[in-house]
């Protein structure tokens, strides 16, 4: 129906039109020329607007037919969005000349063309699997922009066990929707319910909006972890590589996230040994071998393994996996010394037990069977002991010798029966103790020792050594000379040895002259207990040295040094004029003189015989020949450096006839028989001839005593006979009698005298001079019987 109003300039009224919201565009709402009483015609010529009060032109007026109509849709949610109980489209209607203003309201009455809808079309919940029934949970409202009854009228929940809804009514009249939880949750079985919400409106027709919940169950640790199996049985061999994988370990939890979490670890009821062989990867489960698996230590290890989950309060999970242990001949059988006697004397008894040793292997059956030997160890033998299988006991089986051996290294060697077999091997060392069982030993049976005459006093002679092969004081010597009697004098008087190193010295200076050889034995004692001893014999021989210059005894020279000498200047070629005799003191090689013309007054007058000293004529005396002659002869002799003495001879030729030398011997003795020269030897022969008499007589009583000497031979012309050797030579001899004498020859000129006389002290010589002539005269006779 129409409300109509008047409106006059300057009258305010109000005229009120019902219109809905189903009113299409065209569709008049009002002939407001009819309602306002307006005429048509007068309407032609002015200009009518309308003024409406919204920002979208809903209604135009048609001048013609004076009706309002719709020309936009008009959506009265929109035009009233605070759902008002009333929605009002106010607008003016002006008309000009003269002005008219008509203030006009729509009433737009709400049709249900709005279904109800939630601002969000999924709803996600998280609850935890831990909640009690009973326990609500706020859901979002729908909205539906109708009013009235046309609005949402109720809620609906898709069917579900575990969850209804509660709708409550708040002051303002909205309605709220809780998810009320009927039943309890279980993760492990849902771990998500989806639900559909749904609005619906009290309109006609009625109208519905839906919204999915989602309710994700949260996981409580409500699930122990499990393990496949209980008991995890395996089988390994000892020495299995350090880093092998035993098994992977598998334990399950139903829960999720923090709560399905697992940690592996050991026990308490797992062993630290079994912990020091395997390791557990916490994470992984994974068991490895970390240490040595050996079958002889451990033959199974039990590991009591438990799985537990990273929940707030974890929960837990075990398992045990056994290990059993297969044996492999991986020990070496070993040797125990149970008593070892490393040092023992080497006089030890056979048969006596040096060491105690045992024999063993950590393994079974054929690779634990051990067998034992010995390598090398002559002289020691292995007896099984009778006490034990395991036990042998090492024995001397013959006799030991420091000396040759003085250490044992006794090389045991043990062997197992596996495959393939091992062994080892064990050293006992076995020393010997020194025992005085060896005499000191000297390298040679005697010692020769050349010393040269005039040595100093206290000069070493030789260092004579000894050897001993003990040891310590089995091996520290002594030496000693054994004492005795050289020529009444003690040896001790004559030589020193050092008692510690055996050094020989000469306590005196020694004269080749006086004492040609020693002969004596030095003893070395070693300081064992008890001692132990051995000599050697020591030959002492004195070298001579050139240290006497030859003695001319021969022209005597009792006045000075010249001999003059008278000779008949008829003498013949080939005559005798003299005879230079010389004495040397040194020893044979020394003591051989050469004599030479030092100084002659004419070299074609006389000869010299370098040899045996005699001066003869190479031809006659002629009356240019001076009367007087002067010769210088020197005897040297044959050591190095040569020694010499001389003697110079006048020769004073006379015509008085004097019968050549040769006849001498026909001469009787007696004609100068007392001249002054004879006369002083025969006193002197008066004076020694007792004493000679005594040296004589001990001289062939010594000689019997020893073996009998070869047989002289004869006397011949100007020769030299030794009694000690029997060795004839050219005019001189060097002799070793104990006491020395010399025949000295004293030519004259009717004849020669063999004399006797005493030499000064260190003189070792005898000389003899047989005249001239086939045939031994009275005089030669009396010579050598006087030298004998």
């Amino acid at each position: 129906s129409f409300v109509f109003a008047a409106v006059w300039p300057c009258a305010f009224s109000v005229t009120r039109y019902s219109i809905t919201e189903e009113m299409e565009r065209g569709s008049v709402v009002a002939n407001l020329a009819a309602d306002l009483g307006l005429d048509l015609n007068s309407l032609q010529d002015r200009e009518v607007k309308l003024d409406i009060f919204t920002n979208k032109r809903y209604l135009d007026f048609n001048k013609k037919t004076g009706e309002l109509y719709i020309v936009e849709n008009i959506d009265r949610e929109y035009l009233c969005p605070a759902k008002p109980t009333s929605c009002f489209l106010k607008l003016d209607v002006v008309i000009e000349n003269p002005l008219r203003i008509f203030n006009i309201e729509l009433g737009i009455t709400d049709i249900n063309d709005n279904a109800p809808h939630f601002r969000r079309d999924k709803v996600e919940l998280d609850v935890s699997e831990s909640a009690a029934p009973g326990e609500r949970f706020s859901l979002p409202n729908a909205v539906d922009p109708d009013v009235g009854i046309n609005t949402i009228k109720t809620y609906k929940l898709s069917a579900s066990k575990h969850f209804t809804i509660e709708i409550q009514t708040g002051s303002d009249r909205t309605q709220y929707v809780d998810l009320v939880l009927t039943k309890s949750l279980d993760r492990e079985e849902t771990a998500a319910h989806h639900l559909i919400l749904t609005a619906v409106d009290g309109g006609v027709p009625v109208r519905s909006g839906t919204a999915i919940i989602v309710v994700r169950v949260q996981d409580t640790n409500d699930n122990p972890p499990r393990f496949d199996n209980q008991i995890y049985t395996i089988n390994m061999t000892e020495n299995t590589p350090i880093g092998t994988a035993v098994t992977r370990l598998n334990a399950t939890d139903l829960d999720e996230g923090l709560n399905a979490e697992i940690v592996y670890s050991f026990t308490l009821y797992t062993s630290e040994k079994t912990q020091d062989v395997f390791a557990l990867n916490s994470n992984t489960g994974d068991i490895t071998v970390k240490g040595m698996i050996d079958y002889e230590d451990m033959k199974m290890y039990e590991m009591h393994i438990e799985a537990r989950d990273k929940g707030t309060h974890p929960l837990l999970g075990s398992c045990k996996v056994v290990v059993y242990v297969t044996d492999v001949n991986d020990n070496y059988p070993e040797i125990t010394i149970q008593s070892v006697k490393n040092t023992v004397p080497e006089n030890i008894p056979v048969g006596s037990v040096v060491a105690l040793v045992e024999t063993s292997d950590r393994d079974i059956g054929e690779n634990g069977k051990v067998s034992i030997s010995i390598h090398h160890a002559m002289p020691f033998i292995l007896k099984k002991s009778s006490d034990k299988p395991e036990q042998y006991e090492l024995i001397v089986s013959e006799a030991l010798d420091r000396e040759k051996v003085p250490e044992f290294e006794i090389r045991l060697i043990v062997t197992d029966s596996g495959t393939p077999p091992l062994s080892d091997n064990e050293t006992i060392t076995v020393r010997l103790l020194d025992v005085n069982d060896n005499a000191p030993k000297f390298p040679k049976s005697t010692y020769t020792i050349r010393v040269m005459e005039n040595n100093a006093p206290g000069s070493l002679l030789e260092s004579l050594s000894a050897f001993d092969p003990d040891l310590h004081e089995n091996q520290y010597l002594v030496y000693v000379i054994i004492e005795k009697e050289i020529a009444n004098t003690s040896v001790s008087m004559l030589f020193s040895i050092n008692p510690e190193d055996g050094k020989l010295y000469a306590l005196k200076t020694f004269d080749y002259e006086i004492e040609k050889e020693f002969l004596f034995h030095i003893e070395a004692r070693d300081s064992g207990s008890p001692p132990l001893s051995s000599n050697v014999s020591v030959h002492i021989i004195i070298v001579d040295q050139n240290d006497n210059a030859p003695v001319i005894v021969s022209p005597w020279r009792a006045h000075g040094s010249v001999v003059e000498e008278k000779i008949p200047r008829s003498t013949d070629k080939g005559s005798l004029v003299a005879k230079v005799i010389a004495l040397d003191t040194d020893s044979v090689h020394n003591s051989r003189i050469t004599y030479q013309f030092l100084q002659v007054t004419d070299a074609t007058l006389f000869s010299l015989d370098q040899y045996n000293g005699e001066i003869r004529t190479m031809r006659m005396f002629s009356y240019r020949d001076p009367r007087h002659q002067r010769l210088v002869v020197v005897a040297k002799d044959n050591g190095e450096p040569a020694l010499s003495a001389t003697v110079t001879i006048k020769l004073s030729t006379e015509e008085t006839a004097v019968k050549a030398y040769s006849d001498m011997t026909e001469v009787p003795l007696e004609y100068d028989i007392f001249s002054d020269l004879n006369l002083y030897l025969v006193i002197g022969l008066g004076s020694v001839s007792f004493l000679l008499l005594i040296t004589i007589l001990v001289t062939i009583v010594l000689k019997c005593q020893k073996a009998k000497p070869s047989k002289a031979a004869p006397p011949s012309r100007n020769s030299v006979i030794s009694e000690r050797n029997s060795t004839i030579a050219d005019s001189t001899l060097v002799s070793n009698d104990a006491y020395w004498y010399s025949l000295f020859l004293a030519e004259t000129r009717k004849g020669k005298l063999v004399v006797r006389q005493p030499v000064p002290k260190g003189s070792r010589y005898i000389v003899s001079s047989i005249p001239r002539g086939t045939g031994l005269t009275d005089t030669s006779d009396s010579a050598a019987s006087t030298l004998q």
